[in-house]
């Protein structure tokens, strides 16, 4: 049995890395366990820089605090201010026992005005989504992706493919990452 820590006890991160390594693995088993840690960053970052640095610092913190596990994921969700408008994503990043790394990002989506209006005023995300959509946490359900696309695609299915990407050269170890 393999252990993953995640760097969050957020279900959604926990559910999205769990499935994720079972996508990838299926004749291995998984267990998934979750440890808050801190980023190192605002609780909102507010660049593609500081969302990297959420999940790495996450990951390394997962480690430190849960040293027994085989893997340790740090998922941070982060937006961006562009010309065209606030943009939103999330990193991923993965370190496995035996030194490799992963690195994986989800999709990006503009947020709508309202929303990115609270944000600039300092919300986080999550707090913005609930005020404008008229929910309670959110982030621990389907998140704005869930929440702007009516469930098509929510929280869970938004990280789990992340994190599937971040775990590319687990999958693929004979080739020079």
């Amino acid at each position: 049995m393999h252990r993953i820590t995640v760097a969050s006890e957020n279900p959604v991160k926990l559910k999205a890395a769990l499935t994720a390594f079972q996508q990838m693995f299926p004749a291995q088993h998984f267990e998934a366990a979750g440890v808050s840690v801190p980023s190192g960053v605002p609780d909102q970052p507010l660049s593609l820089r500081e969302t990297m640095t959420g999940a790495r610092n996450r990951a390394e913190n997962a480690r430190a605090a849960r040293p027994a596990a085989d893997f340790w994921i740090g998922i941070e969700g982060g937006i961006e201010d562009t010309a065209l408008g606030m943009t939103c994503f999330a990193r991923v990043h993965v370190l496995g026992s035996a030194g490799l790394v992963g690195l994986g990002q989800t999709a990006v989506f503009y947020l709508p005005r309202e929303v990115a209006e609270l944000v600039r005023a300092g919300l986080e995300l999550g707090h913005a989504d609930d005020r404008v959509f008229g929910r309670d946490n959110s982030k621990q359900a389907n998140g704005a992706i869930g929440l702007l696309t009516d469930d098509v695609v929510d929280r869970e299915a938004y990280y789990r493919h992340a994190v599937i990407m971040a775990l590319v050269p687990f999958k693929n170890r004979a080739l020079n990452w």
